[in-house]
């Protein structure tokens, strides 16, 4: 049988279960969306289907209104979504070959629900349950072995869109073809990480987040340490996000997090660490104060207003539980972490200094370590989904594992040993065996230690899933520089890499996207332009090195600017016009030059999170390599025939608003809507298969018989839309509602997108087009009012209005 999900059911409209249905109806599945009747409808109510809905009604108005969106593109996308009530639409389940349970954390409730489901639900239809912490076996007790057969844990994570894993469990009946399934439809269509679990209380992820962020308070409190030194030290500096430990409480809800805690500490009798999973007792008071975080407007840190209408952020005191002011807390170690290099560097600074933040921090690690180990085989069978489980659904950089290895198995061991820690004893067996780390790369195949043979294994991955890392280990790295690399994929397609800060462009990546052009032409069939930052969503690349600019502006080096914008030009056409196909494969935050080379490709396949836009009057500039050309050339191509010229003002004002606001897509779905994306690019789910996907659609160009774009010129709207435009930018100025020097940018860009001193109408060559730009990119970098503009971005990252 060809199984197909055609349809969806979630039952329950809450955080998660809206975000679960929103997430289908964004892969393009029809999503029906149940919630229980309201408990207090009034007599003239039980009848009328507007307030029988009202639960599901008012859970999915707050999935369209959510910040983060849910929707990748949420006027098309929740067409798809149907809702209804679990009495008068229950029966609707019939239809669905997936059905998703997400209702409150109550196991009477799930066994109810799901003995109703399995008189109506279809043949095959594959259930499953969304429960946190509750025994798959105690749930589906009662049921079939049909039932169980299609019964399966699926453990998203908030926020679904953003947050990459999905942990699947499987019931002790679960048919593994089953489970192959939902594995590879969460993966392929849903873009999730599979992560394997095992029927225990709170799986993975929870377990060990669990037990991290406990300890870190319990032991916050022992050193008489405060909750901004906890976070300044296990946030950013340690890879892992802003949030940290504590403040990510109150982005959770405090009252999620003690209930998930309690259920672990509860259910968890035999574990040797069980005192680490027990809530400090002025936890439980915040909750009964309704101090439950972001949601409350104040959990461990809320802002406040003074009289004077400054917001002050004040973080609470655990012994008084009173909200006090805080300075931002500095350690040497801090200090050392943010010289280092690497992330491994930086661990090290922070786990062996001798500051109390270092003893902080090597305690929580040293120990968040070892009960990772200690869940081997609990938990999950193997260390790679531990860590995974931590990177997709914590958003850190490295697992435990991995995390150990940074800071040197042996070395941190032999420290555990000193201070009397107990080392589990598989890792002991590791050390006598003169195991050097949990991760090796052999034969350009990455590969872990298995604790249970004691051996190392390759990792499996999707045949789609090609790692540049794995790949500059096995020697496919063709040349690279301080900025770029290129990088072999096989079949004749090379990949230029960027690696720069944020992957900012600066001159040796363009000198690099220019020689791995050249040397794929002469040795290859095709070019990818792809990397592979870390987390979600991540920086394809976040524009242009203002730095280096600023410097020649600086100095009065205009010239040399102006030749790097030529150079600039002449590698962004030579992408375009090259003999061979070249794809480029953003993800995430994709700016000014990141966006010009994307442009400048003959395909695009980026990732569904793609934050894409020409944004360079936030820095006082106009877009300087092609950007606005080519953008225009694209409303161009979709103009239909039968439109006069006079009439193209309304497709050159939404392309102007674009450049001219520095506005940025939300998504692939929203880059698309605003013209950066054709319909011949692809969108991909999986950022992890990105790669992959960029080299297939090469490898497809070349079969189809490959042939580059034909230059050709492009009629523009000329200076009787520039007369017609700034008409209307004098009356904006006049009322105070744009500052002098961005109308001066905003004039420029109009200027050279509408064709500069060309007639409607006229067509004009590329040539011509790069020339208006380079010279009003040069004129801008010439006013005090850019340079300070350039200036105050990067040092606060903030634009500054002038």
């Amino acid at each position: 049988m060809v199984r197909r999900i055609q349809k969806v059911a979630v039952i329950g409209s809450g955080i998660m279960g809206g975000g679960i249905a929103a997430l289908c109806a964004s892969a393009g599945i029809p999503t029906l969306l149940l919630d229980i009747v309201p408990f207090d409808l009034k007599d003239d109510e039980k009848k009328d289907p507007k307030a029988r809905n009202r639960i599901v009604s008012a859970g999915f108005e707050n999935i369209l209104k959510a910040k983060p969106a849910l929707f990748y593109d949420k006027d098309m996308d929740s067409q798809l979504v149907q809702l209804g009530n679990l009495e008068d639409d229950f029966n609707k389940l019939a239809e669905c070959d997936w059905i998703v349970e997400v209702v409150v954390e109550n196991l009477k409730i799930k066994q109810d629900l799901f003995s109703k489901i399995e008189k109506i639900m279809k043949k095959g239809a594959i259930i499953s349950t969304n429960t946190s912490g509750l025994p798959l076996n105690k749930i589906a007790q009662g049921r079939s072995k049909a039932f169980k057969e299609h019964f399966l844990g699926t453990h998203f994570f908030n926020p679904v869109r953003y947050m990459h894993m999905l942990e699947i469990i499987p019931g002790k009946e679960t048919k593994k073809d089953i489970l192959k399934f939902i594995a590879e439809f969460g993966e392929k269509v849903l873009g999730k990480g599979i992560v394997w679990a095992k029927d225990t209380p709170n799986f993975i992820g929870n377990r060990i987040g669990v037990f991290s962020g406990v300890r870190a308070m319990q032991i916050m409190m022992e050193m008489k340490m405060t909750i901004p030194e906890v976070d300044a030290l296990s946030g950013p500096a340690i890879g892992r996000p802003k949030t940290a430990s504590i403040k990510l409480l109150d982005l959770v809800g405090l009252d999620t997090f003690v209930h998930v805690a309690t259920n672990c500490y509860e259910l968890c009798a035999n574990d040797e660490s069980r005192a680490g999973l027990k809530l400090p007792e002025f936890v439980s008071k915040m909750v009964e104060k309704k101090w439950l975080g972001n949601k409350t407007k104040q959990g461990f840190y809320k802002k406040e207003v003074t009289p004077d209408w400054k917001k002050i952020d004040k973080v609470i005191n655990y012994k008084t539980l009173e909200y006090e002011t805080f300075e931002k807390p500095t350690f040497p170690c801090l200090d050392a972490s943010k010289k280092a290099a690497t992330l491994p560097e930086k661990m090290q600074a922070i786990a062996y200094g001798t500051d109390k933040g270092s003893i902080f921090m090597w305690r929580t690690m040293a120990e968040m370590m070892i009960y990772s180990a200690n869940r081997i085989p609990e938990i999950a069978d193997t260390i790679v989904e531990i860590d995974n489980a931590m990177k997709w659904g914590y958003a850190w950089e490295m697992g435990p594992f991995e995390t150990w290895d940074a800071i040197g198995l042996k070395r941190s061991v032999d420290r555990m040993k000193k201070e009397g820690m107990k080392i589990p004893k598989k890792i002991q067996a590791m050390i006598d065996k003169k195991v050097k780390s949990f991760y090796k790369i052999e034969k350009g195949k990455k590969m872990y230690y298995d604790l249970k043979s004691g051996k190392y294994k390759v990792i499996e991955t999707s045949p789609l899933a090609l790692n540049l890392a794995n790949l500059r280990a096995n020697k496919k790295v063709v040349k690279e520089n301080k900025s770029a690399a290129i990088i072999d994929l096989g079949d004749g397609v090379f990949n230029v890499e960027f690696h720069s800060k944020m992957n900012a462009m600066d001159g040796a990546m363009g000198e690099m996207i220019a020689e791995g052009l050249m040397y794929a032409i002469d040795n290859g069939v095709g070019l990818v332009l792809g990397n592979q930052a870390p987390g979600m969503p991540g920086a394809f690349s976040a524009g242009g090195d203002l730095g280096y600019m600023g410097d020649m502006a600086k100095n009065k080096n205009f010239s040399g600017i102006d030749t790097m914008i030529s150079d600039l030009h002449k590698m962004i056409l030579a992408l375009k016009y090259a003999p061979i196909p070249v794809v480029a494969a953003p993800y995430g935050m994709t700016l000014g030059g990141g966006c010009e080379v994307c442009l400048a490709s003959d395909r695009i396949v980026t990732h569904a999170e793609l934050y894409m836009g020409l944004v360079e009057i936030s820095a006082g500039l106009l877009p300087g390599g092609c950007g606005m050309m080519h953008l225009w050339q694209r409303y161009v191509d979709a103009i239909p025939g039968n439109v006069k010229i006079a009439d193209w003002a309304a497709y050159l004002i939404p392309a102007l608003i674009l450049v001219a606001q520095a506005k940025v897509s939300m998504s692939a779905q929203e880059a698309l809507k605003n013209g950066f994306l054709r319909a011949t690019d692809k969108i991909v789910f999986n950022k992890d298969n990105l790669i992959g996907e960029a080299k297939k659609e090469i490898l497809r160009m070349v079969d189809d018989g490959y042939a580059p774009p034909a230059k050709k010129k492009y009629p523009v709207m000329g200076q009787e839309a520039q007369g017609m435009i700034w008409a209307d930018m004098n009356n904006m100025r006049i009322g105070g509602y744009i500052p002098k020097h961005m109308e001066f940018i905003a004039k420029k860009i109009i200027y050279c997108m509408s064709g500069g001193e060309a007639r409607q109408g006229q067509l004009v060559s590329e040539d011509y087009l790069n020339k208006l730009e380079r010279e009003a990119f040069v004129e801008l970098w010439k006013t005090e009012e850019t340079q300070k503009m350039a200036a105050h971005i990067m040092t606060t990252g903030k634009p500054l209005m002038m």
